[in-house]
């Protein structure tokens, strides 16, 4: 799921309808609103339409190149549509700028076809180690 880590909100289809028809209109005025942007990124999601949402990180990605959660969406969306190698890259991003929260990584459902690859799954036992042994005191 969409990874701004907050909690899971149950929302009706509804519901979701109407909120991406709000952020689409605040974006027709102000196409490079980052807060809009994220928000809708999360409704495309939630609502199937992951191809909308990979072009919403995407251009997420371009206006913020060094952001390790946007690399981490981008990663996600391109795993929902299959597109394992572009995953691969945007996550492996993630963590060059900083992503490090590998319980949640690991339980992402948006990931699963990652998650299922056995090197994948030796890339972040490794990276954990090197956070735990970057975090012992001297």
């Amino acid at each position: 799921m969409r990874k701004e880590h907050a909690p899971k909100v149950s929302r009706k289809k509804e519901d979701i309808d109407f909120e991406i028809a709000f952020y689409e209109n605040i974006l027709k005025a102000t196409p490079n609103f980052i807060e809009a942007l994220s928000a809708i990124g999360d409704l495309y999601t939630r609502a199937g339409l992951w191809q909308k949402g990979l072009e919403v990180d995407l251009k997420l990605s371009e206006l913020r190149s060094e952001d390790a959660l946007v690399y981490y969406n981008l990663a996600c969306s391109y795993a929902l549509l299959n597109q394992t190698r572009a995953a691969l890259t945007a996550l492996t991003k993630a963590i060059d700028y900083g992503y490090d929260d590998f319980e949640y990584l690991k339980g992402d459902t948006d990931l699963d076809n990652l998650l299922k690859d056995e090197h994948f799954q030796q890339y972040i036992k490794q990276l954990e180690k090197k956070k735990k042994s970057t975090k012992q005191p001297s």
